[in-house]
């Protein structure tokens, strides 16, 4: 037997996995290029009037500070996750759950004894502000970020301890807030993405299904579907410039995937979904594709 018809196998392989590479820069290529482009022909902001929901009090080292909690249904709702499931997440310290909520600026106001006081007006989806309702966990959780996004945007430091109004849903004005539209052309399902390397032994870990999507231009999104396990105990990630490797101490899966952008590993973040039983890959990008 000759040696060329040895390689041929490896060979088939090799440009398989070539192929495959060029269809997965292809397809993020274009994809954000439709994100650029969908960006630059889109307003950048819409103006939405928010609903009062209902008002917090707490303060500041600047005095009083009043959080007027509103709705509206232009923004986005949230992951639609049970109590449960969420509670699990954040008990896991993971941050696969995000409320998207648009904060106003802060207005001067009087307090009910005429004393001047600042208000935020923070608004959230109306579908999910009505699920809130008949949820304390859900409010608290909903304040505690609200509190924490004033603080972040506006370099305050607030008062963990607040109580609720009850006698009004909004203190001052509800003034017009200006949002962004949310854009987000999911890629099409890739399948197993490899890249060349060693082939393991017949029976060995399993390729697991790879999805990924651009998020923003500067930011790919990854879902690694695990379905024989029930945890991320024993999950090893490394996310380097350009390739996403995952192993386990199980044996069950490993994944050697190439990505043709460059990732800001450190910034990179992982979590496990339960539910769904995936892995969840979030990668800041040091350069935008063009």
């Amino acid at each position: 037997m000759s040696r060329s018809t040895l390689l041929e196998p490896e060979l088939r392989e090799a440009e398989k996995m070539d192929d495959e590479k060029a269809r997965l820069e292809e397809l993020l290529l274009q994809a954000s290029r439709e994100l650029q482009q969908a960006q630059a022909t889109t307003p950048e902001s819409t103006q939405i009037q928010p609903q009062p929901g209902f008002c917090i009090k707490t303060n500041s080292l600047e005095g009083k500070v009043f959080i007027n909690i509103c709705h509206s249904a232009s923004i986005p709702p949230p992951a639609d996750l049970t109590e449960d499931e969420l509670l699990q997440m954040l008990e896991e310290d993971q941050a696969g759950f995000r409320i998207p909520m648009s904060l106003g600026e802060p207005h001067a106001e009087l307090d009910a004894k005429g004393q001047g006081c600042t208000a935020y007006d923070v608004a959230v989806n109306s579908d999910f502000y009505r699920r809130m309702q008949n949820s304390d966990f859900l409010r608290e959780l909903v304040v505690t970020i609200a509190r924490e996004g004033l603080e972040d945007k506006y370099s305050l430091q607030l008062n963990p301890e607040w109580r609720m109004l009850k006698n009004r849903t909004f203190l001052g004005s509800i003034s017009q807030q200006n949002i962004r539209p949310k854009q987000r052309p999911r890629i099409q399902e890739l399948g197993n993405v490899h890249v060349p390397g060693p082939q393991g032994p017949e029976g060995g870990p399993e390729k697991p299904h790879l999805n990924l999507w651009l998020e923003a231009p500067d930011l790919l999104l990854a879902e690694i579907d695990l379905p024989k396990l029930d945890g991320a105990l024993g999950l090893s990630l490394e996310v380097g410039e350009n390739r996403l490797v995952m192993g386990g101490s199980q044996q069950l899966y490993h994944l050697d995937a190439y990505i043709p952008l460059r990732i800001n590993a450190e910034e990179s973040k992982a979590a496990f979904h339960r539910k769904r039983k995936q892995l969840m890959v979030s990668m800041p990008l040091l350069s935008v594709p063009s």
